[in-house]
């Protein structure tokens, strides 16, 4: 088995005994991931990767808000939120503005940090 096999089959064992929390926190540790590449390809004038990283970022903003949980009060402020951090991504990816990203990656940086404090809060509660 190659290197990089053992790395995906690591990475497939890690996601599928992952917990929903956990996965969660895994999808913001991706958005911030593909939206630093997203602005490292626009510095490089890398357009067609710039696009494609951003691409990256809102199917998952759109996955987040897929899933929220309409029971809560807070899902829709998040939902609202969501909806904002998409369209700033759609005109980022239209214009290749790396300050919309940067104001992006810094909101999406700190609802993944959010939740990171909520998933150790509720470890310490059980």
């Amino acid at each position: 088995m190659t290197q990089q096999n053992a790395y995906n089959n690591y990475r497939n064992n890690v996601i599928m005994t992952a917990s929903p929390q956990e996965l969660t926190l895994m999808l913001y540790d991706g958005a911030l991931k593909f939206c630093r590449q997203a602005m490292l390809a626009i510095d490089e004038g890398k357009i067609k990767e710039a696009h494609e990283y951003i691409v990256r970022v809102e199917d998952i903003i759109e996955e987040f808000q897929a899933t929220l949980d309409k029971k809560y009060e807070i899902s829709s402020s998040l939902d609202l939120l969501y909806d904002y951090i998409y369209r700033r991504l759609v005109e980022a990816n239209v214009q290749k503005d790396k300050a919309i990203l940067e104001e992006v990656y810094g909101l999406i940086k700190e609802l993944r940090d959010t939740w990171k404090e909520a998933m150790k809060l509720s470890k310490v509660k059980k």
